[in-house]
């Protein structure tokens, strides 16, 4: 069987470029694109970050039962839903896989596929370093939603407690403070667990 390796962390803590830098280095990891209800923002691209779509969209998939995990945020931006689907990208008898996500969805997700075929990926970076980054890339978007990004790095604390990280049996962690060491222990650890010559590219 192959393997879901899925990527979590804190807003601003890195784990969107970490996603991107894997999938250039590890492209035997196909890559799962979620859905989401939200508005696309600068610099994203249909079918790359997110697939960008409606409610009425969203209806339909849960009409006919292929949505594996829902969240909804509500945003002072309004609702926002991100979901996986069951739409034919996820074959595990023939492929591993790179993903990205919440604690919500990774139980849902182990949930869906079993506990042994989700590995946890969880990126940490210390607080005042992540709001930071956190502020610096938002200040270059067009209208900057400042009042957003504060909800979500205080949900963050709820979202990410200690608590929740051991309920859902999170253990390793990777540090981003180095993005380069960071990116090399992750590889590092995705290589002790899985033989990709098993595996179809």
């Amino acid at each position: 069987m192959g393997k879901i390796y899925y990527i979590m962390g804190k807003s601003a803590s890195g784990k969107d470029s970490i996603f991107k830098e894997l999938k250039k280095r590890m492209p035997q990891l196909r890559e799962i694109v979620l859905y989401t209800t939200r508005p696309i923002r600068e610099n994203e691209t249909e079918g790359a970050e997110y697939h960008f779509v409606n409610e009425e969209f969203l209806r339909e998939m849960q009409e006919k039962k292929r949505v594996i995990e829902l969240r909804s945020y509500d945003t002072k931006c309004g609702i926002w839903k991100y979901f996986t689907a069951d739409d034919g990208q996820i074959d595990l008898e023939e492929f591993h896989y790179l993903a990205i996500g919440t604690l919500e969805s990774y139980a849902a997700m182990t949930a869906y596929f079993s506990v042994e075929n989700v590995v946890p990926i969880y990126v940490e970076v210390e607080d005042g370093m992540r709001l930071l980054r956190a502020v610096e890339r938002e200040r270059l978007q067009t209208n900057p939603k400042y009042a957003e990004l504060c909800r979500r790095f205080l949900a963050d604390s709820e979202d990410f407690s200690e608590k929740n990280l051991k309920t859902a049996g999170i253990k390793r962690r990777f540090q981003n403070v180095n993005f380069e060491e960071c990116i090399g222990e992750i590889c590092q650890y995705i290589r002790e667990i899985c033989d990709f010559s098993r595996k179809k590219i």
